[in-house]
């Protein structure tokens, strides 16, 4: 029997190069999404060496629109079995400021790659991901506010992100679809997006990646739903 394909996009690092590592240790043959070859080619390596079966990268660069479509295409040449697409690059915007002081050209930016471009490429692959009735996995945060951590252009962005995910959900589920849909919350993970943060509750990437890994393979339905791991908490 043939191994699953997933393409898991920002895999050369952070969360999800721990999805795509889990994914792999746990028997599915991984593609890295990336926007750098030679960051690419280091994952690569490293995910080899602890035992993935890695069949090579693609280049998604997720606010150049005429890229994804030529990612896509490639996807459908090369991996015509492609049945699980985690989308999880995206942009942190700026996480220093409040609302008041936020520029709008980092809000048009950060909507632009973690909801536009995340759109786009996931309408691509969708003829390609219902042919092999395979699903369709976000990592997101919450749309409702914390008061704990809320910086307004990525939380906004992630809040698109969830609405595409529901309104999918509802249109594959009324249609008969044999495609899946939903949205996953990793919770506080230190990583570079948040400047390798790391508060109490924090959990790390290899934590995240397995738990993460282990809900997708849990041979349940997640049709629109949204799952926290690890909810953010109150800091101390």
């Amino acid at each position: 029997m043939n191994k699953q394909i997933a393409l898991v996009t920002g895999a050369n690092k952070g969360i999800g190069y721990g999805i795509a590592k889990h994914l792999g240790l746990s028997g599915w043959q991984v593609i890295i999404g990336a926007r750098d070859e030679q960051r690419a080619e280091k994952a690569i390596d490293e995910l080899r060496s602890a035992g993935v079966d890695v069949l090579g990268w693609v280049n998604i660069e997720l606010r150049d629109l005429d890229g994804i479509e030529r990612a896509a295409k490639e996807i459908n040449d090369r991996y015509p079995d492609l049945s699980l697409l985690v989308n999880n690059a995206g942009i942190p915007g700026d996480m220093s400021v409040d609302s008041q002081h936020t520029e709008i050209s980092v809000i048009r930016e950060t909507l632009d790659v973690n909801f536009v471009g995340t759109f786009a490429l996931t309408k691509a692959l969708m003829p390609l991901l219902t042919k092999n009735q395979g699903r369709i996995v976000n990592i997101t945060v919450p749309s409702e506010i914390s008061p704990y951590w809320h910086p307004l252009a990525y939380v906004a962005s992630k809040a698109a992100q969830n609405a595409m995910m529901g309104v999918m959900a509802v249109e594959l589920q009324q249609a008969d679809t044999p495609l899946e849909v939903f949205s996953v919350h990793p919770g506080p993970t230190t990583t570079d997006l948040n400047g390798n943060m790391a508060l109490p509750g924090f959990h790390d990437i290899e934590t995240v990646g397995q738990k993460t890994a282990e809900l997708i393979g849990d041979g349940q339905h997640h049709q629109g739903e949204f799952i926290e791991l690890y909810p953010i908490v109150k800091e101390d």
